[in-house]
């Protein structure tokens, strides 16, 4: 019988590209960063030898302006994200982008990490950019985001906290595969502390926001063909990912991904890009009202600071219907619930029993409600957060809420009895 060393095999750049479809699209994603006036990102392009013929997929000029203010809100944002957190970024996949060379140049430690052909050729051109006595700073290291072994060998070298960022992977991923994904983020985290700060979960709105403003009455149609060409790359159906939300129904999207998380032992802050985004020089390339309209928009979605659920997992299954769900957990004094759908008069009763067995059987010194998947909130929704606050040494606290509940707590007054963060 003949054997073959499979280490002894050379892989080609066509076949690379055929068995992991994205490969390609790493390379014109630091084109179009170039495109944006990125230095780095330019010098990179040199280094690999790239031109516009062989990264970019687009035809019209609008289409290229559209993706580059995608591209370039996401890759800015995040990188300000993962700064303002002080700890050490990690990027998965790190792709071809100029982040370590600007983490670098800040004195900052970066680790981006990718298929190992991604590196080999990543790591060579974007460390002859740095500065000599810089690159003691970053570190480039192949992995497979599903596999915790991969990603424990290389956090395990890593001191300090974590910030571990993702950018256009989760829409690639099955269910299982994202579900393996955050057990494995999870397990990183609670060894090493830190977060986990997506764009994934939402970038489908910002598209299709970003889409409308440039193309007015066609953005429909502009929509259904980049649908069909992300669909072209992807063996998983667009629109059937529980962590990345379908905009034709953001809300209950929004809800189930949230329970996804919890269902692995996450939670999620909702960062609105409106509040983080730097200057963006793509916005010039874009006539004033439509720079406006995408502005106006980056209010309308987020950005995900997910961290894991450390406290005690309370038993909420007497707190469930068809329209309503909590998770929560008791961590010392503060019990955190994070609510989904409606908290109204059916389902209210069953949270403030919940709320009062849990009380009795320990001290609750605050409450952090998580309102992000919130849905609705009744008077009598409203009532029983008060029988809590009541009961509570330092109250209730709202995070995350949407511009739903907001108008009816400002129009009970609610707004100014709980504790509610901006």
């Amino acid at each position: 019988m003949n054997t073959m060393d499979i280490n002894e095999l050379t892989i080609d750049q066509d076949l690379l590209e055929r068995i992991n479809p994205v490969f390609n699209t790493a390379k014109m994603t630091l084109y179009q960063l170039s495109a944006a006036g990125d230095q780095d990102a330019a010098r990179i392009s040199e280094k690999l030898g790239l031109t516009l013929e062989s990264t970019n997929r687009v035809s019209t000029p609008e289409e290229m302006i559209h993706n580059i203010i995608v591209l370039e809100t996401r890759f800015r944002t995040m990188g300000a994200l993962a700064e303002e957190t002080g700890f050490t970024e990690v990027d998965l996949p790190c792709g071809y982008t100029p982040r370590a060379i600007e983490f670098a140049r800040k004195g900052k430690a970066f680790v981006g990490l990718d298929l190992p052909a991604a590196i080999a050729e990543a790591e060579p051109a974007i460390t002859s950019l740095i500065d000599e006595d810089k690159r003691h700073l970053v570190r480039f290291e192949g992995c497979d985001a599903t596999n915790y072994e991969s990603l424990k060998k290389v956090f395990d070298s890593i001191p300090g906290e974590v910030c571990i960022t993702t950018e256009g992977l989760l829409m690639y991923f099955t269910d299982s595969e994202a579900g393996q994904l955050c057990d494995n983020i999870r397990r990183i985290l609670q060894e090493h502390g830190g977060c986990w700060i997506t764009a994934d979960p939402e970038t489908g709105i910002q598209f299709v926001l970003t889409t409308r403003a440039i193309y007015g009455d066609r953005f429909m149609e502009v929509l259904l063909k980049d649908q069909k060409q992300a669909q072209d790359k992807s063996d998983v159906p667009v629109t059937s990912r529980t962590l990345v939300v379908n905009p034709a129904n953001a809300e209950e999207n929004i809800r189930n991904a949230m329970m996804f998380l919890a269902k692995h032992g996450l939670k999620a802050e909702r960062m609105i890009v409106s509040e983080h985004v730097p200057e963006l020089a793509s916005l010039k390339m874009a006539a004033p009202e439509q720079a406006e309209t995408i502005r106006q928009s980056m209010g309308r979605f987020a950005y995900w600071k997910i961290t894991p659920i450390t406290g005690k997992q309370l038993d909420t299954t007497g707190s469930k219907s068809d329209h309503f769900d909590v998770k929560a957990e008791l961590d010392g004094e503060t019990l955190s619930l994070h609510l989904f759908g409606r908290l109204d008069t059916l389902t209210a009763p069953a949270l403030i029993t919940f709320f009062e067995k849990t009380a009795g059987e320990n001290t609750i010194g605050e409450v952090e409600v998580d309102c992000a998947a919130l849905d609705y909130i009744s008077s009598a929704g409203l009532r029983a957060l008060l029988m809590m606050h009541k009961k509570s040494k330092k109250g209730v606290t709202l995070r995350n809420i949407n511009e739903v509940v907001r108008e009816i707590l400002q129009q009970t007054a609610f707004d100014s009895i709980l504790n509610v963060e901006e």
